[in-house]
């Protein structure tokens, strides 16, 4: 079992859990295009009602259920004779990787699995201080590497044949008067989504949590997250929710294909239903991934609408590499941390200037609430208001 000397394994615990909120809330800012991307990009709703909205359904829905904690804290790594076989100082050099790459693809606007970031990072771990034994192999192919494959081809047909049965049954419609009832039904449906994300991605860090209390021996195997855990999770994923996340906003609503209003709302009930049946299930599915497949289904749905095929190729192969650069970073850390406390400390310092890194490039090109719907171009023409960011 790795171990970090000289370091108290309760201040290793402490620093695991604010590692996994700090996590929990870039899942938020990376994930808010999921349930809102195609709503602003209609104009169903205005971009801070839309993040305010998104916000407050995560936070209900991370408490209406622990399926998917309960996978994460005890299906992914194995249970070995003396316990389980990771540790909080890996799970801290797991959470590392996925944090870096989160940022990564925030910065570049790909909007990549944060979940798969997160399994990518607790894998490389686990390997690099336990061995490939430690990963239980099975339960990462039927719980997330099928769920992973065949959620966005659900999600993508079903939004096909949702758009193309919305407009062909308000093909007798005024045009104006059908656009005006599919916005005030991507309301509900893009709030319906972000519940669902609730129930699914603040899972994820709670089950990290647990997954540590047990490792340290704080609390039993096989049991759920306590309800301060749940509460905290909450609350974090719902701070990076509202703060925007604009830049991937913009990919997933402008970038892929032309969102109508019929479209938005077939790709958000689709999206949804996906979601709420893989959170029943247990399955850690990546939202990201099931609302991009919807989203291509609602445009192949729709007659005389394209896709773009050049910026899903991109998205696409951001999700097969996911995995493995989250799982290389954590790896890294983690042959670094097992060094001592000097190891880990240059962990953490490499992390906050890592995030601090992201943070300053993202200035250079901010995207802000105002300008989430601006084409690419014009946006760069502009010159750059002092002081202007994300989170604006």
């Amino acid at each position: 079992m790795l171990t970090v000397p000289g370091m108290d394994a309760l201040a290793i615990v402490i620093l695991v859990v604010v590692l996994g909120l700090v996590f929990d809330f870039t899942n938020g800012f990376h994930d808010t295009a999921n349930a809102m991307a195609t709503s602003v990009a209609t104009g169903a709703l205005k971009p801070r009602v839309a993040v305010l909205i998104s916000a407050v359904l995560n936070l209900v829905g991370a408490f209406l259920s622990t399926e998917v904690a309960t996978t994460v804290s005890s299906g992914i790594v194995k249970e070995g004779d003396g316990g389980i076989e990771i540790t909080p100082v890996m799970i801290f050099a797991g959470l590392v990787g996925a944090i870096m790459w989160n940022l990564a693809t925030w910065y570049l606007g790909l909007p990549s699995s944060s979940t798969h970031a997160l399994f990518g990072g607790l894998i490389g771990a686990a390997i690099i201080g336990s061995g490939f034994d430690a990963v239980d192999w099975f339960n990462v192919l039927s719980k997330i590497a099928l769920p992973a494959l065949f959620a966005p081809l659900v999600a993508g047909v079903v939004a096909m044949i949702a758009t193309y049965a919305a407009y062909m049954i308000t093909r007798h419609a005024t045009s104006r008067g059908s656009e005006r009832g599919f916005r005030y039904g991507q309301t509900v449906s893009a709030s319906l989504v972000s519940l669902a994300h609730g129930t699914n991605d603040a899972q994820k860090t709670m089950g990290v949590i647990t997954l540590t209390f047990v490792a340290a021996g704080y609390q039993h195997a096989g049991t759920g997250p306590q309800f301060w855990v749940i509460l905290a999770c909450a609350l974090a994923i719902a701070g990076g929710t509202y703060s925007g996340g604009w830049r991937i906003m913009r990919t997933v609503g402008k970038r892929i294909t032309e969102v109508s209003p019929p479209q938005g709302f077939a790709a958000e009930t689709s999206s949804a239903a996906t979601i709420l049946v893989s959170s029943h299930l247990g399955f850690p599915l990546s939202t990201t991934q099931v609302t991009t497949g919807a989203i291509v289904g609602s445009g192949l749905g729709k007659k005389l609408a394209s896709v773009r095929w050049g910026t899903f190729g991109r998205m696409a192969l951001a999700w097969l590499v996911t995995v493995p650069a989250a799982a290389l970073v954590a790896g890294l850390a983690t042959l670094i941390v097992r060094t001592g406390v000097i190891g880990t400390v240059i962990v953490v310092i490499a992390a906050v200037g890592g995030m601090a890194a992201f943070w300053l490039l993202s200035r250079r090109h901010p995207v802000s609430h105002e300008t989430v719907n601006v084409d690419e171009d014009v946006l760069a023409s502009r010159p750059v208001a002092v002081g202007a960011g994300e989170s604006k």
